[in-house]
């Protein structure tokens, strides 16, 4: 069988957010199309599941905070060091934050934490993987926002705040490495059945699949789809970029 563009023989693959959800799916993924994965998140646990059921190396999981540069920074080093490049980081660590409440009944720790972990923790892990790109004049960069990035959601500010922060992050840095062999794109799904939708309320869960033209909430395994693409040598010239995965709720 000949290798196509889409696979990623030799190639080192971060994902962080990779113990459950939209990670543990775009993992798999990439895993069986032959990458080098090294999957990130601060649930040790259901990572060590992971790394089991994969069949990982000890040096293909770690634990990380993205809501601490540190943790960030000191991962990012330790990966490199082992495996001397990067070629690809899919960001899908996230948390919801508060949902249904107004914006000015929201505690500032919530709205706070919130944007850390979304918008700050992917600054920092584009920070920490940009240098080494640059050097090898080749790398891959998704993170996963959220179509309240582009639309919003009623209830859900820290969110909306973060994940729209995300797309005009990535606008800006992709226009700056694109002379470089570096892609840096986003994603946009809309309601996905994984387990960080688990505690936001029916309320709001009701109004997001009323905006989803194909009435459903989308599957993880089809988001992964997507982000393979974005993080293959396939998606070539196309940097800056949001995707969307989202039913029809956005065509633009």
């Amino acid at each position: 069988m000949s290798e196509t563009l889409t696979d990623f023989k030799d190639q080192v693959v971060v994902i962080s957010g990779a113990a459950q959800g939209i990670g543990l799916a775009a993992a798999k993924l990439i895993h069986g199309r032959g990458g080098q994965v090294v999957l990130l998140d601060v649930l040790v646990e259901k990572l060590q599941h992971v790394k089991v059921e994969l069949s990982l190396e000890a040096d293909q999981v770690h634990q990380i905070d993205v809501g601490d540069p540190e943790s960030v920074r000191n991962t990012i080093a330790e990966i490199e060091k082992c495996y001397g490049q990067i070629h690809a980081l899919i960001n899908t660590a996230g948390i919801v934050g508060p949902t249904n409440v107004g914006t000015e009944l929201i505690d500032w720790t919530d709205f706070e934490r919130t944007v850390r972990i979304n918008l700050f923790g992917t600054i920092w892990l584009t920070q920490a993987v940009l240098p080494l790109m640059k050097e090898k004049k080749y790398g891959r960069i998704v993170h996963v926002t959220s179509i309240a990035g582009k639309e919003g959601n009623p209830g859900m500010s820290p969110y909306n705040t973060s994940k729209s922060g995300m797309i005009g992050f990535v606008k800006g840095v992709a226009k700056e490495v694109a002379p470089l062999g570096i892609t840096v794109n986003a994603l946009a799904p809309a309601v996905i059945s994984t387990p960080m939708n688990a505690n936001t309320s029916d309320e709001t869960l009701k109004y997001m699949i009323s905006r989803i033209p194909m009435g459903r909430v989308g599957e993880a395994e089809e988001v992964a789809e997507m982000l393979a693409f974005i993080a293959s040598k396939a998606c070539s010239y196309t940097t800056g970029f949001t995707f969307d995965t989202s039913g029809g709720r956005a065509t633009y």
